[in-house]
C-alpha cells in the first residue's frame, strides 16, 4: 500500500487502548502517534474499555491480557456476543507479554484479529492495524464461534 494512503488511513483512525499499565499505554499512545493515528482513546480495565466502545466506536482495539476486574479474554468473550454487545465486530488486537503457542490459540479461539507480544515495535503494530482495518477477513459464526474467518493454514485448531 502506498504510504500517501496510509498515513491517510491511520490518520483518519481511532483506536482504543485498553491496558491497566499506564506506562504500556503511554507506550502504546506513542507507537500509535508515531505511525500517524491521531485519534486515541484509552481504559485502564476492560469494563472501562467496554464502556468507550459504547461511547465513542473506535474502528479498532489494542487489548492487554492480564488486567484486574475484566482480564482481556473475558472482555473479548463480551465483545464478541452478537445481539448482546452492540459491536461485536470490532476489530482487537490482543498485546501480551506471553507469546506462547497455548496462549495464542486460546486468544484466536475466542474472535481477535491479532496477537502481538510486548514489547512490539511501531512496524508490527502499523501492519497488523492495517491487516484488520484495510484488509479485514470477513467476520462468520461457526457453532460457538463468532470472530474473524479462520485462516486456512490451522483453521482447526480454532473451531475445533
Amino acid at each position: 500500500m502506498q504510504t500517501k494512503h496510509l498515513d491517510a488511513l491511520f490518520q483518519h483512525l481511532s483506536v482504543l487502548v485498553v491496558d491497566d499499565n499506564a506506562y504500556m499505554r503511554k507506550m502504546v499512545r506513542s507507537l500509535l502517534i508515531n505511525i500517524g493515528v491521531k485519534t486515541i482513546h484509552e481504559a485502564g480495565d476492560g469494563l472501562a474499555g467496554l464502556d468507550v466502545i459504547r461511547e465513542v466506536s473506535p474502528a479498532a482495539v489494542i487489548l492487554d491480557w492480564e488486567m484486574p476486574l475484566l482480564n482481556g479474554m473475558e472482555f473479548v468473550r463480551i465483545v464478541r456476543s452478537p445481539g448482546v454487545f452492540p459491536l461485536p465486530d470490532i476489530p482487537i488486537i490482543m498485546l501480551s507479554a506471553h507469546g506462547n503457542r497455548k496462549r495464542i490459540v486460546e486468544a484466536v479461539r475466542a474472535g481477535v484479529n491479532e496477537f502481538l507480544t510486548k514489547p512490539v515495535s511501531a512496524k508490527a503494530l502499523a501492519d497488523r492495524l492495517l491487516s484488520i482495518v484495510a484488509q479485514p477477513r470477513a467476520i462468520v459464526q461457526i457453532g460457538d464461534y463468532y470472530g474473524p474467518e479462520p485462516r486456512k493454514v490451522g483453521a482447526e485448531d480454532i473451531v475445533s
